[in-house]
């Protein structure tokens, strides 16, 4: 339809249209669910919040570690290993200090 011939419609007739539309775009969408759920796990489907698919993430994150390194001059300020190296530890390595220096015996 040309832009014009909705420019000179009628309000009531544009949203009788409007309506239409929404009817075909819902009953399309249902035709489109049912084809995916028809799939079945093998398809990467999103049902609503929850993904079906591949788990994503690591299963460590969020994880606590014990401290691998300890700050020889503040013995509170430690490190597990994981992450950006703590600035303590970036500016005695810069030093000449070797890292394994750090580690924390058991």
């Amino acid at each position: 339809m040309a832009k014009s011939n909705l420019a000179s419609m009628t309000i009531e007739a544009l949203i009788e249209m409007r309506d239409d539309i929404g009817k075909i775009l819902s009953a399309k969408a249902g035709e489109l669910q049912r084809q995916f759920a028809a799939l079945g796990d093998g398809g990467w489907v999103s049902s609503g919040t929850k993904t079906v698919g591949r788990p994503k993430g690591s299963s460590l994150k969020g994880k606590k570690v014990a401290p691998k390194y300890r700050n020889p001059r503040n013995r509170g300020e430690t490190w597990a290993g994981r992450g950006a190296m703590p600035r303590w530890m970036a500016a005695q390595i810069k030093a000449g200090k070797k890292r394994e220096s750090f580690l924390i015996h058991k």
